[in-house]
Order: C-alpha cells, then sequence, then structure tokens
C-alpha cells in the first residue's frame, strides 16, 4: 500500500519576476514589427500563459496533492505561494481537526434490548495519499464507519449492569467505553488515512417502546439497593443499642423483650413514613 509523500515546490515570487520579464520582452519585440520578432514576441506570451497554471497558494492547515497524468507526484504541505509542473492536476485536501455528530440510531445492546445511541467524533486527515486514492468519498467513509462501529459497541456491551456490576456498560462505562470506540474507530480509520483525535458518546436511551418499563426496573432496583443499605444499618444500631443497655446495666431485658424491642426499633428505623410512638404508663410487662 503506497503512503503520502512530500513534494518541494519552488518559490512563486522568482518565477513571477521571471514572467513579468518574458511578457514585456515579448510585448517590445512584437512592437518592432520584424517577422522574426513578431515570431518570438508571440512564441513568449503563449509559453507564458502555459506555464501560468503552475502558480498555487496553500494556505495553514491545506495541503495540495499533485498528480501529473494520473501519477501521483506528492503532497505540497508547506504554506505559502508556489509554482510547480503547470501540467500537474491538484486537488485540495484539509489537514485542520474536524467533527462528525453522527445521528441517533436504533440498535440492540448486549442482553437485546433496543436502545437508542449516537457519537460524535474529532477526526483529522494523517494520509492526504490514502485519504484520495484508497476509498472513494473519505468524508463518506467515515460518517459510514462511525455508524459501523457505534453498532458493533452497542453489540458488546449491555445498556446498563443491573445484574452485574463488574461488566462494562454503556451507561455507567464513561472513559472506558469511550476508549473502546475510539480505539475501534482508529483501526476502521487506518485504511482512509484518518487520524481520530477523540471518540465519545453523544446520546444514549433506551427505545421509546420499552423506556418506560426500563425506568420502572432502575426505579425498582434503585429502591432495593437503598432497602438494603436501611436494613444493614438499622442492624447495626441495634446490636449497638442492646450492647449499650447491657454493658451500663440500665435495663434488664429477657429473651422475650428483646425481641419485642429488636421488632419495634427495626419498624421505627426501617420504615418509609413516621412512627406514632405508644406511650406506656404501666410496667414493662403490661
Amino acid at each position: 500500500m503506497k503512503n503520502e509523500t512530500s513534494f518541494k515546490a519552488s518559490s512563486g515570487f522568482g518565477m513571477l519576476l521571471v514572467m513579468l520579464v518574458v511578457i514585456s520582452a515579448s510585448i517590445y519585440s512584437i512592437t518592432l514589427r520584424e517577422p522574426f520578432t513578431i515570431l518570438g514576441g508571440a512564441a513568449g506570451l503563449i509559453i507564458t500563459f502555459m506555464l501560468m497554471p503552475g502558480f498555487m497558494i496553500v494556505d495553514p492547515n491545506e495541503s495540495k496533492v499533485l498528480l501529473l497524468f494520473g501519477e501521483y507526484k506528492g503532497t505540497l504541505k508547506d504554506n505559502g505561494f508556489f509554482w510547480a509542473n503547470p501540467f500537474f492536476s491538484k486537488k485540495n485536501v484539509s489537514l485542520k481537526a474536524m467533527n462528525l455528530n453522527g445521528h441517533s440510531i436504533k440498535v440492540n445492546d448486549k442482553l437485546g434490548n433496543p436502545i437508542e445511541i449516537a457519537a460524535v467524533i474529532v477526526w483529522q486527515v494523517e494520509d492526504t495519499f490514502k485519504a484520495c486514492f484508497e476509498v472513494n468519498d473519505f468524508v463518506q467513509y467515515i460518517a459510514i464507519q462511525n455508524e459501523a462501529a457505534v453498532r458493533h459497541l452497542a453489540g458488546t456491551c449491555p445498556y446498563d449492569n443491573l445484574e452485574h456490576e463488574d461488566e462494562v456498560s454503556l451507561r455507567s462505562g464513561g472513559e472506558k467505553v469511550n476508549h473502546m470506540l475510539e480505539s475501534e474507530l482508529t483501526e476502521r480509520m487506518h485504511r482512509a488515512g484518518i487520524k481520530i483525535i477523540e471518540a465519545r458518546i453523544s446520546h444514549l436511551a433506551y427505545a421509546q417502546e420499552i423506556a418506560g418499563a426500563m425506568l420502572q426496573r432502575q426505579q425498582a432496583t434503585a429502591v432495593v439497593a437503598a432497602r438494603k443499605q436501611i436494613v444493614e444499618g438499622a442492624v447495626g444500631m441495634v446490636e449497638m443499642a442492646l450492647a449499650k443497655l447491657s454493658e451500663k446495666g440500665i435495663v434488664h431485658l429477657d429473651e422475650e423483650r428483646k425481641a419485642a424491642m429488636v421488632s419495634n426499633l427495626l419498624v421505627v428505623l426501617c420504615g418509609d413514613k413516621n412512627v406514632s410512638p405508644v406511650v406506656n404508663t404501666g410496667t414493662l410487662y403490661n
């Protein structure tokens, strides 16, 4: 596979000065009105005008891909005013960093759930030869490969790791997911000579047909996790309360009363509503 080669062109100002001198001399020769001088002046003008297409201007972060009768001669990346072979065909290729904001697509994640996902990438032409001649249209190639990479990423990761917390998910993967996408895009874009500067997930959501059900599932999971933490804390507090009462000898409870106290404390600590206390004005056992 052929790669980009650098091309060095002559300064355009020197050639422009030579052409101005030739044009002036040719016009002067024509004004002499002699057959030989007229012929020489006309030939000088014709040659000068044939050489004029060789002038070119290269702006910062721009390049010129040069071809001579279908043969690649190199890429001019220097900035300024230049002159080269007037028979070169020139193709402008920008070297600036570009953004591609991919549109949202509907795919199935690793678990088969339909989701909507999109990605935004920052890319830059690194090899102008590959970008121009290895693919038909490198801008369209980038868009198609971006969509293909996003589809593949969605198929290898679940939307959420509700059941397997150690598994990388699209929603909570963060930089890991972005790095996976960037690595795959870098591999895909190598053929086109494109450098991936950054790749990130820009949109991620469940498809509309299951969004409601999945929201309920997420809420239920959050409630269960919260209840689990509340119960663990409540058990610790009850254990501490019983230990402190026994240690300080404030009150002596039999097993039955301990069980009742544990039950009451757990109701107070684990309930999701405020508890109305009942004041016992009699003895402990009445």
